[in-house]
């Protein structure tokens, strides 16, 4: 473990100033009082258990919050978002040594894990301790479940230990009930529940007086494939009309130069964000390379493309853009958040493009699209998810342990 932790450390996967924290070392001290200690494995996932975190805490003042990830970026981002009350932590690898630590400092009274990332050994551990458990937006696809299934005793086990279960979808709650999950029960995702992305306002300030009088739409999360769609497509509205500049968000900033190169050979001159370049009028591209700034870029936008629907990574979440106002935009391939997105289109809020002649429907989409026109359809989608989301914090803290 410490090998293939030191390869990723290499690789530019691991944090320096964090790595201990992968080894069950604590970077800060416990809060006195109640601890809930909750895991999710990306930034998506973190960013959706805020509603969750707010009603637990709404619910149960003064208790403290546990939020570890696995995801470099996740650490990166969570720091703008994370309520008062909580701290962050990396999970530790899942080695008996590791866990043993993190879980002698933290002590925590409940441990919730949610979406895909289950780690048998600290499952284990923590139940061993008497430390309630649940699994909450639980997510797994057929890959997934096919994945699992070959050590389908371990994840029996595993899914044993949960007090409850919550899937998001009723094939999640297939798979999770063949792996050995009992009393599995359905629950709508958090991620409409969730507060709107943090923006900075000065800095929101200075953007809209550099952007005035340009029609702004927002690509966000993208991958390569989603990218050759979406340069295509603002390279035919930009020759249409300067007016149009693109706020590019790459899904690993890291892919700035290669991204740029991409915008070049387009025809497409940019600005690049971790630069500090600011957009002029003949800006045709705002690279925004840098973590934790979405919400600023979709308070900017009429309309927001979100990546991984193209090259087969079944899509990234809508909510965040949704819940500023925006109508979203995205490829066919949205398995991940297909309840999500049926819902969003349902109510006009959604469009997947084709695989053939994408671009060209992309920039029509682009062109027609009304910002904040469904708001109300939206606002009354994430407040049903909010008065679920109370009643999940109900329940979870039910299973609290009864503290002296």
């Amino acid at each position: 473990m410490r090998a293939v932790l030191r390869r990723r450390l290499r690789q530019g996967k691991e944090d320096p100033a964090r790595m201990g924290e992968k080894l069950g070392q604590a970077t800060q001290a416990r809060p006195a009082g109640p601890l809930i200690w909750i895991h999710a494995v990306g930034l998506g996932e973190v960013l959706a258990l805020r509603p969750l975190i707010d009603a637990l805490q709404h619910q149960r003042p003064g208790v403290n919050v546990l939020l570890t990830s696995t995801a470099r970026s996740s650490a990166q981002v969570i720091g703008a978002n994370l309520p008062p009350g909580a701290v962050h932590q990396m999970l530790p690898l899942d080695g008996p040594d590791f866990m043993r630590a993190f879980l002698d400092h933290w002590q925590p009274d409940l441990s919730i894990w949610s979406e895909q990332d289950l780690w048998p050994g600290a499952v284990h551990d923590a139940a061993a301790r008497g430390i309630p458990l649940a699994y909450v937006n639980a997510r797994m696809n057929a890959a997934s479940y096919a994945k699992r299934a070959r050590v389908a005793g371990i994840y029996r086990a595993t899914l044993a230990r949960f007090s409850r279960v919550l899937a998001q979808d009723a094939e999640s709650a297939d798979h999770l009930r063949r792996l050995g999950a009992s009393e599995v029960r359905l629950m709508r995702s958090l991620k409409p529940a969730a507060q709107p992305l943090h923006a900075d306002a000065g800095e929101l300030a200075l953007l809209w007086g550099q952007l005035e009088g340009r029609r702004v739409w927002v690509a966000a999360s993208t991958h390569a494939a989603d990218e050759a769609v979406v340069i295509t497509a603002h390279a035919r509205l930009h020759a249409q009309d300067q007016g149009w500049l693109l706020i590019l968000t790459p899904r690993l900033p890291a892919r700035a130069a290669e991204v740029g190169v991409a915008l070049t050979a387009a025809g497409l001159g940019f600005a690049q964000r971790s630069l500090g370049q600011a957009p002029h009028a003949q800006t045709a591209v705002l690279l925004a390379d840098t973590f934790g700034e979405l919400g600023l870029w979709y308070r900017l936008g009429q309309c927001a493309f979100v990546g991984g629907a193209f090259g087969g990574l079944g899509g990234h979440n809508p909510w965040e853009a949704v819940c500023l106002g925006l109508p979203v935009l995205s490829g066919p391939d949205t398995a991940n958040f297909r309840a999500d997105y049926a819902e969003l289109a349902a109510l006009g809020l959604a469009q997947a493009l084709p695989e053939t002649n994408s671009a060209e429907a992309l920039a029509e989409a682009v062109l027609r699209s009304n910002a904040r026109g469904q708001v109300d359809a939206a606002r009354a989608l994430i407040d049903t998810a909010r008065e679920e989301v109370s009643l999940l914090a109900r329940d979870l803290l039910s299973l609290m342990k009864v503290l002296p």
